[in-house]
C-alpha cells in the first residue's frame, strides 16, 4: 500500500518546497505595470528627486528654486513649510500636506527604470524601512503625501489609476510575490 503513495510524495514534496522567492520568479512581472504607471507619474516622481523638487507634468525645477536641505525639508532659510501648509491653498496653486517634504534620497526615482523602482520598493534600505509587502501597501494606503497625489488641486493631473485601483494593484503584486519586470 505504501508503494502506491510513493509517487504522490515525490510529486508533492518538491511543490511544497517552493519558497515565496521561487514563486516570485515565475509570477508575471507585468503585475508591476499598473503600479509603475502611478509611481512614475509626475505627482509621485516630482518629489522622489535628488536635490530639488520638480513641478508640473513637465517636471520643471521648482519655482522659486529650492533645495533638499540636509533633512529633505528645504534649506534652513527656506523650509518647505514656508509655502506648503497643512492643506492646498484656497486657490489650489500651492499644494499642501502637514508633512510636506521630499522623499528621502534612498527613495530617489528620477532617472530610474520601472525595474529599478520595483527592486527599490522591495528593499527596506531603499524604501523607508518597510520590510514586508503589507507595510508597503499600508504606506501607499495611508501616508498623507501619497494620498495628496489624488487631490492635488489647481487642475493638476492625477495618477492614471484611482487610489482604490492602485491599492488593489499593490495587493495583487504582493500576493504574486512582488515580481519585477526584467531590464
Amino acid at each position: 500500500m505504501m508503494r502506491a503513495f510513493a509517487p504522490l510524495i515525490v510529486v508533492v514534496l518538491p511543490i511544497a518546497a517552493c519558497s515565496r522567492g521561487e514563486a516570485a520568479q515565475t509570477a508575471d512581472p507585468a503585475s508591476f505595470d499598473p503600479i509603475a504607471s502611478v509611481v512614475m507619474h509626475p505627482r509621485c516622481k516630482n518629489c522622489h528627486q535628488d536635490e530639488s523638487p520638480r513641478q508640473t507634468d513637465a517636471a520643471i525645477l521648482h519655482r522659486p528654486l529650492v533645495v533638499r536641505g540636509k533633512d529633505g525639508h528645504g534649506a534652513p532659510t527656506q523650509p518647505c513649510q514656508t509655502c506648503h501648509q497643512a492643506t492646498n491653498t484656497a486657490d489650489g496653486f500651492v499644494p499642501g500636506v502637514a508633512t510636506w517634504e521630499l522623499a528621502p534620497l534612498s527613495m530617489l526615482w528620477e532617472g530610474r527604470t520601472k525595474q529599478q523602482i520595483c527592486e527599490q520598493m522591495k528593499d527596506p534600505a531603499r524604501n523607508g524601512g518597510r520590510r514586508t509587502g503589507e507595510e508597503i501597501i499600508e504606506h501607499m494606503k495611508a501616508d498623507p503625501l501619497v494620498l495628496w497625489a489624488w487631490t492635488p488641486g489647481a487642475g493638476r493631473t492625477t495618477p492614471p489609476l484611482s487610489h482604490e485601483k492602485f491599492v488593489q494593484a499593490l495587493e495583487a503584486w504582493v500576493s504574486a510575490g512582488m515580481p519585477c519586470p526584467k531590464a
